[in-house]
């Protein structure tokens, strides 16, 4: 910096009489000299590029600079948490304002760092947390990620840090995008603070101009660190949800008028003592659906009944309640209730099974009544064919059809009889263009079978008996993780939703 424009250098140590300061103007270095301080480190940078005039030809505008700065000096943050920081920008005018500014407030270690992931990336963050600390042949882990429900939509949120240096490394990111493959939904991506510590032999820091890439002498080693340990951080999270989800609810939620409110005094009264004095008789009937099928084989049903579940509540989903709208399923809990997506749960479960099945090569297929013909344009067909083999692992079988078409055979039992094998075939071709040569096969196969979960999973719009939700719910609890599938309130947000707290 010095060698690029004036850099001037002020610092004063605990306990000591004086601070002194150094300066380096175009790279010429001044004789350190007594300065006026009262603690800590000033560092001034002026005339940036005024000695490299060709290089100031390249700055970008004022704002899209100034913002690059205050990156670099959020990532220093965080990489010294319990340090001070602030961020000053001077104008022409002589004035000066404070664009960033972080305490330590006394605080060090994982607390401080949980304290300033919350100024940095948002005050949900520390309820949404889960702390990593984990060792593997000499290098170590530490951190914070964020549930898979506290996710953003660009990457911006990820911070890692190597040896307390800030980094932007592949394949330090390609790690926890792995690492949360199967729990966040496609385009949005997780929140973690990442710290490495290891032997500064293990590690090059070299290998990138402004150092923001690093190679690591044991790559498989650290990707295998990372994304072993934020998938068993997740997995032992269970069903916490993500404060956010709550919230959001809560924020939507607006007291409303009671539905009598346009009526004068005398009519309210008398509707509410004739709802009152009514005869029990006078109330429909509620009846239950009895399951003639297991979950996920049932056909759709014209009229189905939400009783009163005997099913017991102290479960952590609770008893299924209701089905709304044919879509989401309320279930009581001991302190509060429990909405549930069936759609996006049912698929999760799904999923699990397909991964089992595939994992001990157990996948079983389903004979077609008649094979179903697909036609595709050459290169996708070409495509198709190209992966008959993994796809006859996962239970699908395919073979060429004519000169431009293709012929399913089987399908994965999981998936039922009824299948859209065109829809079907085109996902898997979507999913390994997402996935892209480079990933792992683990990883392909996953995106693979997710997306053909999909086609197996209860959908929307369909209606199920109270046993049929209890179910669900019952597997969820022994699949925990995944896209965003439920949402819980507790007794105390419902009456905050009143206004009676």
């Amino acid at each position: 910096m010095g060698a690029a424009g004036r850099l001037i250098v002020t610092s004063r140590e605990a306990g000591e009489p004086s601070a002194f300061s150094i300066t380096v103007d175009g790279g010429k270095v001044s004789e350190v000299r007594p300065a006026a301080l009262g603690s800590g480190t000033v560092v001034e940078l002026t005339d940036l590029f005024r000695a490299t005039p060709a290089r100031l030809k390249f700055l970008r505008s004022d704002r899209a600079e100034s913002r690059a700065i205050a990156d670099t000096v959020r990532a220093l943050a965080l990489a010294e948490p319990g340090i001070r920081f602030e961020l000053i920008e001077a104008a022409e005018n002589g004035h000066q304002r404070s664009m960033l500014k972080f305490d330590t407030e006394g605080k060090i270690g994982p607390e401080a760092l949980l304290d300033r992931m919350d100024l940095i990336v948002g005050k949900e963050f520390s309820s949404n947390a889960i702390e990593l600390n984990a060792e593997r042949d000499g290098i170590r882990l530490t951190g914070f990620c964020a549930l898979p429900t506290f996710n953003r939509g660009s990457p911006g949120h990820q911070y890692g840090f190597v040896n307390s240096r800030p980094i932007r490394d592949k394949l330090f990111f390609g790690a926890l995008k792995a690492a949360y493959a199967d729990h966040i939904p496609s385009g949005r991506f997780p929140v973690a603070g990442l710290f490495i510590d290891c032997p500064a032999t293990e590690v090059d820091v070299n290998v990138h101009p402004t150092k923001a890439e690093v190679r690591f002498r044991e790559a498989g080693i650290v990707r295998g660190l990372i994304v072993g340990a934020v998938r068993a951080a997740l997995a032992s999270e269970g069903h916490r949800s993500s404060s956010t989800l709550s919230a959001a609810m809560l924020g939507a939620g607006r007291p409303s008028q009671p539905a009598l409110g346009s009526v004068s005094h005398v009519q309210r009264r008398t509707v509410i003592s004739k709802a009152l004095s009514a005869p029990t008789g006078s109330f429909p009937e509620i009846r239950t659906v009895p399951t003639q099928a297991p979950l996920g084989t049932m056909e759709p049903r014209a009229e189905v009944a939400q009783p009163d579940s005997a099913e017991p509540v102290d479960h952590p989903l609770g008893a299924a309640k209701a089905q709304l709208h044919r879509n989401y399923i309320i279930a009581q809990t001991e302190d509060g209730l429990v909405i549930v997506d069936q759609h996006a749960a049912h698929e999760r479960l799904v999923y699990e099974e397909f991964k089992a099945q595939y994992a001990a090569r157990k996948v079983e297929s389903q004979l077609m009544l008649a094979p179903v013909v697909v036609d595709l344009p050459p290169t996708e067909r070409s495509r198709v064919l190209e992966l008959a083999g993994q796809l006859e692992e996962m239970g699908l079988t395919i073979e060429p059809f004519g000169p431009q078409g293709i012929a399913i055979n089987s399908v994965p039992a999981i998936l039922g009889g009824k299948v859209d094998g065109a829809s079907l075939v085109r996902d898997i071709l979507d999913s390994f263009e997402e996935t892209g040569e480079a990933l792992a096969l683990e990883e392909r196969v996953n995106a693979v079978l997710s997306r053909m979960s999909c086609h197996g999973s209860i959908r929307s719009g369909r209606s199920l008996t109270v046993d049929e939700m209890n179910a669900l719910l019952r597997g969820m609890e022994q699949t925990p993780g995944g896209r965003p599938t439920h949402i819980t309130l507790s007794l105390t947000d419902i009456e905050r939703l009143f206004g009676r707290s």
